[in-house]
């Protein structure tokens, strides 16, 4: 592996503002819309943590635990939670806030796979991410076992 950074070192914090484009004919934020923010606020995150190209191998489960509506800001928090050996685990947590109502809540968490990658496309080892906080040791731990939870079904659908 590459030289290593601190998880802190490749935050990034997106926000968009819920458009009527964006939105169903119930005024909520398609699922559709925020799956394409997520994944750009989390190939941002993996690129700033490489300085490099890093693609979206897979999409492991995003939960939606409430809607978003019309006007809400949403925040997405991409941060690294490991890093294996050309791939990474990035992991976004949603927020919606209603600046009208004064509220904010915690709506979706999503973790995507990234593979680092060279000028050509092929892939190559990634940066090594050393988390720092309780919360970074957490998220480093639960990575490996949703990893050989991924690699597992890999392995019964071929």
């Amino acid at each position: 592996m590459t030289k290593a950074k601190k998880v802190s070192e490749s935050i990034i914090t997106m926000t968009e503002l819920v458009l009527p484009n964006n939105t169903n004919q119930l005024g909520k934020l398609l699922g559709g819309q925020l799956m394409h923010w997520i994944d750009i606020c989390a190939a941002l995150c993996a690129a700033k943590h490489n300085n490099r190209i890093c693609v979206t191998a897979s999409v492991d489960r995003i939960d939606f635990h409430h809607s978003i509506n019309l006007g809400d800001a949403v925040t997405l928090v991409a941060s690294v939670n490991r890093v294996f050996n050309t791939s990474m685990e990035i992991g976004v947590k949603v927020y919606a806030e209603s600046f009208r109502e004064g509220t904010r809540v915690h709506t979706n968490t999503a973790y995507l796979t990234f593979v680092s990658v060279d000028s050509n496309g092929k892939p190559v080892n990634a940066t090594e991410a050393i988390p720092e906080t309780e919360d970074e040791k957490r998220r480093y731990e639960e990575a490996l076992q949703r990893r050989e939870s991924r690699l597992k079904n890999r392995i019964k659908h071929n």
